[in-house]
């Protein structure tokens, strides 16, 4: 893995789980790790109250906008992180693969989000950890 390890974050819409993903990472890491994120079918905006949830968390991710999944992008990363995109990611030899299974926040209240955008940032610090085992303890 590179000095600098990059994750992707893949869902379906890239507009919910996968940029709540995205907007922990990079703000958990510091920079420390390069962080891509697409979708297999992206949405046409991001999902308006995962802004609002990831705002509580004191992080904007308003400037955000969905992307289609590339295959450079799965190229470019160790670490690709599915939710639940099934499929449509591309496969390469010596890239680390997880699927994260939570639920999709489209169409739900800021009730129903917070624990996923919860859940989320949990599994982002126990990544952040693997991959930067010196700086969890700081």
């Amino acid at each position: 893995m590179a000095d600098k390890p990059t994750v992707l974050f893949v869902c379906v819409h890239n507009a919910g789980r996968s940029q709540m993903a995205a907007g922990f990472m990079t703000s958990l890491s510091g920079g420390r790790v390069a962080v891509l994120s697409g979708g297999s079918e992206p949405g046409d905006r991001i999902n308006p109250v995962a802004v609002v949830a990831m705002a509580e968390e004191g992080i904007d991710i308003t400037g955000t906008v969905p992307r289609l999944l590339t295959t450079d992008q799965v190229r470019e990363s160790d670490v690709v992180i599915t939710m639940g995109c099934g499929d449509a990611c591309p496969i390469f030899p010596g890239k680390r693969y997880d699927d994260w299974e939570l639920v999709d926040p489209a169409g739900k209240g800021i009730d129903d989000v917070r624990p996923i955008r919860d859940d989320i940032k949990g599994r982002v610090e126990a990544l952040l950890a693997e991959l930067l085992p010196a700086a969890a303890g700081a």
